[in-house]
């Protein structure tokens, strides 16, 4: 039988170091009263926590979640066990992850949620290659 619209999807965290650099000096960030977050500008630490959705094409579920959930933590490497990210906001990373997911699994839709500390965050759709016009 095949499904319409069905996803699977999997979570996994991994500890990281990013920055927001603006955060120093922008005025409406770094505002000197109970709303400052100009501490952002600095290196801190986070457990990132990813949420990952994936289309799948048939109820026998033609991507494994657990094998998928395994891929996706593998692409950080286990050798590093904190991820340094820069600058890179929730929303970046997303987008690089959703960039290698697609390459490996391309006309698929793709949901990512990437937050810090599994408390705030982003939720990103990135619909699959058809829906916006394109075809194979």
């Amino acid at each position: 039988m095949t499904l319409s619209n069905s996803m699977i999807w999997v979570t996994f965290r991994k500890e990281g170091i990013h920055k927001y650099p603006v955060a120093l000096t922008d005025p409406k960030l770094a505002t000197g009263d109970e709303y400052d977050v100009s501490f952002l500008g600095y290196p801190h630490r986070h457990i990132f926590h990813f949420r990952v959705w994936i289309s799948v094409f048939h109820d026998d579920r033609d991507i494994e979640f657990i094998q998928f959930k395994r891929w996706c933590e593998s692409l950080y490497n286990s050798q590093v066990p904190v991820l340094d990210l820069d600058y890179k906001s929730c929303e970046m990373i997303a987008k690089d992850l959703h960039a290698t997911i697609f390459a490996r699994h391309p006309d698929r839709e793709i949901w990512i949620e990437v937050s810090e500390d599994g408390e705030n965050g982003c939720f990103i759709k990135f619909p699959n290659r058809e829906d916006l016009g394109f075809h194979s």
